[in-house]
């Protein structure tokens, strides 16, 4: 059952939304409950749970569960493009984490739905607890999702609550839009139950066309997990670990394969450091398969931290800290480029251009930097071809919190001066950067002005001007 537009509530607006109004971009934003029987799953019996990621599942139980839909539309039907992004939100920190609000998203005529599958989304962690129903009990109360054994058929019903064989008779979600494609997306913690989804339920349930994982690890999560909450202790120290210790001692190393037999297209778009966890899985492209992985990237980067530490401030009242020298290389661009080659693939036109892997070496292996720290290979945002810091997924402490927030350590003035003659000179260098990445397919032009801008204030910062 569908339930809305859900107004109100003791806050008055839906967690997790944009700082925006929405309404300016011409876009209808909405909030709905999903209520009914979720589907838990289990290993079917006999069938092996092994590394190609060809594995079978069976149903095993039905639970009761009630949960949210944040909805983002064009308010013109004209506009729309016939595709929704289905967001698998991250409940790592204990509270919902997505972003729908993208240029790629709101130009190009996307709907996207924000989906809370997931038992943290809704009741939070036992302490300090930031979950839907606690944020705002007027509003979010009656929800509940009783295991995350639920998520992967909550996840599915989502799918088809907003796609193309959706009921119109009664509550429309879409206000009546004519979808045709429906694309999940998940990253992190989320990009990992995404590859169970795509490996274990997709080939039975056929609820998507399409999928993109974005900083995914290389592991799926299990079918069965009760109430058990599975997550990374982000307080955890590891002295004197490097990148690739700190991955293998937290259990971020990949282990399996996206399945080579999909009936719909799947898309992986990694940051440096995810590809370091990725190396031992790393996988050909194919005809249903695309892997990129991006060169002086990390798994968080400033500029989303600045944004999520404003989101935070306003949905929770507090201040949440951004560290100053992580890493500064958005790979937001890169993730709108890869959604804009995916909407066109599953729509039949062609793929996503392949892009080169980044260098390794070693045992166990290593980047392979060139002289100024840089990864070498891997897809080319234009700050890895016209520095101004030494950007990688290196950490500047040794524990996770820092790991996934990896390092831009500027350079000093002499190698700045060695590099560059002037700011028009490191300009003129960065825009040219920028015009082969997109020629490359891994850019849009829209987003050449913003970085070019950025890049400008980074140098500057980079002198101390």
């Amino acid at each position: 059952m569908i339930e809305g537009p859900v107004t109100g509530g003791a806050r008055g607006w839906a967690f997790g939304r944009p700082l925006f109004d929405l309404a300016a971009h011409g876009y209808v934003e909405a909030e709905y409950f999903l209520s009914g029987q979720a589907t838990t799953y289990r290993q079917a019996p006999g069938s092996d749970w092994g590394r190609d990621g060809r594995w079978l599942a069976e149903a095993k139980a039905t639970v009761p569960f009630k949960t949210r839909m944040l909805v983002y539309r064009p308010a013109d039907a004209r506009r729309f493009n016939g595709s929704v992004i289905v967001s698998w939100n991250n409940v790592t920190a204990g509270y919902e984490l997505f972003s729908g609000e993208s240029g790629e998203i709101l130009e190009g005529g996307y709907a996207f739905v924000a989906a809370t599958v997931q038992r943290v989304g809704v009741h939070g962690f036992e302490t300090n607890n930031q979950g839907l129903a606690a944020w705002d009990p007027e509003r979010y109360g009656a929800l509940s999702i009783p295991t995350d054994d639920a998520s992967y058929d909550i996840f599915t019903q989502v799918a088809r609550a907003v796609g193309p064989e959706r009921d119109r008779g009664g509550v429309d979600p879409l206000g009546g839009l004519d979808v045709r494609r429906v694309i999940g997306i998940g990253a992190s913690q989320s990009a990992g139950r995404l590859a169970t989804y795509v490996n274990a339920i997709q080939p039975s349930e056929h609820a998507f066309n399409g999928f993109l994982l974005q900083i995914y690890f290389g592991r799926g999560t299990p079918l069965e997990v009760g109430s058990t909450i599975v997550n990374v202790d982000m307080t955890a120290r590891h002295p004197n670990a490097d990148v690739g210790t700190l991955i293998r001692q937290t259990g971020l190393t990949g282990a399996n394969l996206i399945r080579d037999d999909l009936d719909v297209p799947v898309m992986v778009v990694n940051s440096e450091l995810e590809a370091i966890a990725c190396h031992g899985v790393r996988q050909p492209d194919t005809d249903r398969f695309r892997y990129w992985e991006s060169a002086g990237t990390s798994h968080v980067a400033h500029g989303v931290s600045v944004v999520r530490a404003q989101k935070y401030r306003r949905d929770f009242g507090q201040d949440l800290p951004v560290l100053e020298n992580m890493n500064r290389v958005a790979i937001t661009p890169l993730y709108d480029a890869a959604i804009h080659h995916l909407n066109r693939w599953v729509a039949g036109g062609a793929p996503p251009p392949s892009q080169p892997l980044i260098a390794f070496a070693g045992d166990p292996p290593e980047v392979v930097r060139d002289a100024n720290g840089i990864a070498r290979g891997g897809v080319r945002l234009p700050q890895a071809d016209a520095p101004y810091a030494r950007h990688s997924a290196d950490p500047l402490a040794p524990d996770i919190l820092h790991l996934l927030r990896g390092s831009s350590l500027p350079f000093d003035p002499v190698t700045l001066d060695a590099l560059y003659a002037d700011e028009s000179a490191y300009v003129a260098l960065f825009e040219d950067a920028a015009r082969s990445a997109v020629a490359a397919g891994v850019l849009l032009p829209r987003d050449v002005s913003p970085a070019v801008e950025e890049a400008r204030q980074d140098y500057r910062r980079a002198r101390g001007l």
